[in-house]
């Protein structure tokens, strides 16, 4: 009897310790979204690290936002995230947006935030 109750009460603790830890889709999505930015604008990275580390990325950022438009739960989730990652889709899903312009990662992303070649070139580098 005691035995049978100390497993029901491990399985219950286990049970309600995995639905805290479970992590949303959208969640993940910009985890990876950021790590992908980060390397794109890490100034400490030589190109073909850089260029590695996108590929890597991009691999994985794929999956996960395939993941989120598969995802039913949030259908029905009226959340702020999550109708600002639907109104924005170019931003939200990075690489398919890329894919569907026929344009870079990067030229893709530098186009959703405002900036462009002439603004690169005419900033200058100084202290705030």
């Amino acid at each position: 009897m005691r035995l049978t109750s100390i497993l029901a009460l491990a399985a219950t603790g286990l049970a309600l310790s995995a639905g805290f830890a479970a992590a949303d889709t959208l969640d993940n999505l910009e985890r990876e979204r950021a790590l992908l930015i980060e390397a794109m604008l890490d100034p400490g990275l030589a190109p073909a690290e850089r260029q590695a580390r996108i590929e890597s990325e991009q691999r994985r950022l794929v999956d996960l936002e395939r993941m989120v438009l598969r995802d039913e739960s949030l259908k029905g989730r009226n959340t702020p995230t999550v109708r600002k990652a639907f109104a924005n889709y170019d931003l939200t899903f990075l690489v398919h947006a890329s894919l569907e312009k026929k344009v870079s990662l990067m030229d893709n992303w530098m186009d959703q935030v405002g900036i462009s070649t002439n603004t690169l070139m005419a900033a200058r580098k100084g202290r705030r």
